[in-house]
């Protein structure tokens, strides 16, 4: 039988590892300074950068040489007023508007593979300039994670830079149409047992139901922190509570006393990577 991820991890086989990974790093000044405080201050473990978006050269100049960061693969833009676009040229990839499109119906419709892996690629390259040791691959608003035709870009990707991936444990293969787990592991590419697909702002309740189920192996459970600003409640209306809401959730003493009483650990992706990069 082969070993478990946590086996492979140096764990027990029952052992509970819990990533806390935060999303939209780069996105504004406010999911800066809340991811970076929630990293640095707080509980999370990793996070994932938006390169296209406007601010993600300012969270790459402010990371510290510790930082578990992955790249937040970006190809929508879904806010009303506040845009961002692809870094190469992808006229599939552009709204009518400008900028990525705002609903992933509208991707899924008009998208051409070749584009979507041309970007995304370059997301990671520019990343890697910018001097980030990039630890993982996790798509926004899972674009690309539960569609056949961009699957394969995905395992492309993670393929070619030997990187792990977030995959949802709460959609079966049955209802994506395909076996994408199934696919990712035949590739040797690694990935978190379990991950809840929900994306609602907001995550307390989630969060901590999340931790008092907690099953044996590695758990992901994604936030996205971000300061109290004038910024963020301007652009990002109603869901800009829950993304400050995070921000305390993770910095505060709740979730660090439930993962205590859930005998969790808590790590990052980067010891996923090296577990891939080894074979």
């Amino acid at each position: 039988m082969s070993d478990t991820l946590a086996e492979r991890l140096g764990r027990p086989a029952d052992a509970k590892l819990v990533i806390v990974s935060c999303d939209d790093l780069g996105s504004c000044h406010a999911a800066n300074l809340g991811v970076l405080a929630a990293l640095h201050d707080g509980i999370a473990t990793c996070a994932s950068l938006m390169v296209p978006a406007p601010w993600a050269r300012h969270a790459a100049d402010h990371l510290e040489p510790a930082d578990d960061i992955g790249v937040h693969l970006t190809l929508n833009s879904e806010h009303g007023w506040y845009r961002w676009g692809p870094l190469t040229h992808a006229p599939s990839l552009q709204s009518g508007e400008g900028g990525f499109p705002r609903t992933l119906a509208d991707l899924w419709e008009h998208a051409d593979p070749d584009e979507v892996l041309r970007e995304l690629r370059a997301q990671v390259e520019r990343a890697e300039v910018w001097g980030v040791d990039v630890t993982h691959l996790a798509p926004h608003l899972s674009a690309i994670a539960l569609r056949p035709e961009f699957f394969d870009v995905y395992l492309e990707l993670a393929v070619e830079f030997a990187l792990p991936i977030r995959l949802p444990s709460t959609i079966s293969h049955e209802q994506a149409g395909f076996a994408f787990r199934r696919l990712a592991a035949d590739e040797g590419v690694v990935f978190p047992d379990h991950f809840d697909h929900d994306w609602r702002p907001g995550s307390h309740d989630r969060v901590l139901d999340a931790v008092a189920e907690l099953e044996p192996g590695v758990t992901e459970i994604h936030v996205q922190p971000a300061l109290d600003t004038p910024e963020v409640r301007g652009f990002a209306g109603e869901a800009a509570g829950g993304w400050i809401a995070d921000l305390e959730l993770v910095t505060g003493g709740e979730l660090r006393d439930a993962l205590r009483r859930a005998g969790a650990e808590l790590i990052g992706f980067r010891e996923l990577r090296d577990v891939m990069r080894a074979g």
